[in-house]
């Protein structure tokens, strides 16, 4: 038996103990680990816990006088809780994915009062302030402008009373963010290629969904024309240089993934085997990010890389048609799958959304 055998046959079995031992939060169908409805319910009381748990907070706005420097609930009456601003959203995008996934969890009910708590005009309109102040315009560009157009792309997707109530409520801010959106990419002279959350194909990439999904023509040929004026000539990714050990992104791979949603599938394959022609190679392997201290909240990016990799690694295989690929983003939801609850609040305010993001997209 080969070496590549064995892997693969250890590999399949630390799967199926993995999931025993989760009480079956997650299967292996068809070549792919799945969510199953008791794991959606243990991802779903990690941003339940914090959602209005205001303190510890981490705030990026600029204060421009003392207006804004009170509690930050006055300020983010929506999305106030988890740490910090982007992590309370992707936190309640993960809570719309997952209802809408499995409306019969047993947290349902709390998620639709809290939605109803949250997602009010009034709120959104007070959130909407701080974009709209000359100082504050780049607030949490791009990485939290994105998730919130997730958000509201997936509560637009939707056929539920409940959720076309809220993305009214919302949409104010998705449209604000989508005009921001253009009118920052049109004067961006240089792509920034880091492995945190200014990671600019990360952002375009997760507002391409929105702006496909929901007709915003005007943000995805921007983002479409960026992306190719930025990243159409690349080739040989130094992926040899990754991860930096802060990064949850990685820049070779968002960029990748990326671009598979901007180009046709035969002209991406071309691209593709110039920027990354070791992803072709049944050779090439990617060992994921260690972490040793996951109560430093830097340190536990690296659990985070591991489930970025992993969606990133699932979209190019099913756009080039390469089980291998699969097989090394498997390996990666492995090794930070058992790490999204630890008891640790510096990765559990965030890491959930992540994981829900890397087992539940389609391709």
């Amino acid at each position: 038996m080969t070496g590549k055998k064995i892997f693969f046959l250890v590999f399949s079995w630390a799967i199926v103990c993995f999931s025993k031992a989760q009480d079956k939060h997650y299967e292996k169908i068809n070549g792919q680990i799945v969510l199953t409805a008791t794991g959606a319910s243990h991802f779903a009381k990690l941003p339940l816990r914090c959602a209005e748990k205001e303190f510890p907070y981490k705030t990026g706005i600029t204060f421009s006088d003392s207006s804004l420097t009170g509690s930050p609930k006055n300020y983010h009456p929506a999305f106030f809780g988890c740490f910090d601003w982007h992590s309370s959203v992707h936190g309640h995008w993960m809570l719309v994915r997952l209802l809408k996934l499995y409306p019969n969890i047993a947290e349902a009910a709390q998620i639709r009062q809290l939605f109803n708590k949250h997602f009010t005009t009034e709120n959104i309109q007070q959130e909407l302030l701080v974009f709209k102040n000359k100082d504050n315009k780049s607030f949490e560009r791009t990485y939290g402008w994105a998730w919130l157009l997730q958000l509201q792309d997936e509560l637009l997707s939707w056929n539920d009373a409940d959720a076309k109530k809220w993305a009214a409520a919302l949409q104010p801010l998705a449209t604000e963010l989508s005009t921001l959106t253009g009118t920052y990419l049109e004067k961006l002279i240089y792509p920034i290629r880091v492995g945190e959350h200014s990671n600019l194909a990360f952002g375009l990439s997760m507002m391409y969904d929105y702006a496909i999904h929901q007709n915003d023509t005007a943000l995805s040929n921007t983002i479409k024309k960026t992306a190719l004026r930025f990243y159409a000539a690349d080739n040989n990714c130094p992926f040899s240089w990754e991860p930096n050990g802060n990064d949850f992104l990685s820049p070779c791979l968002e960029e990748a993934d990326l671009m598979r949603k901007v180009l046709p599938k035969q002209q991406f394959t071309v691209w593709v085997k110039k920027f990354m022609p070791q992803l072709f190679d049944k050779k090439f392997s990617i060992t994921p990010g260690k972490v040793n201290d996951r109560t430093d909240g830097k340190l536990v990016h690296l659990d985070g890389l591991n489930l970025s990799r992993a969606w990133c690694l699932k979209g190019i295989a099913a756009s080039i048609n390469n089980k291998h690929l699969l097989d090394l983003a498997n390996e990666h939801l492995a090794a930070a799958l058992p790490q999204v609850a630890t008891g640790n609040y510096e990765g559990e305010h965030w890491l959930a959304s992540f994981a829900v993001y890397a087992l539940t997209n389609q391709y």
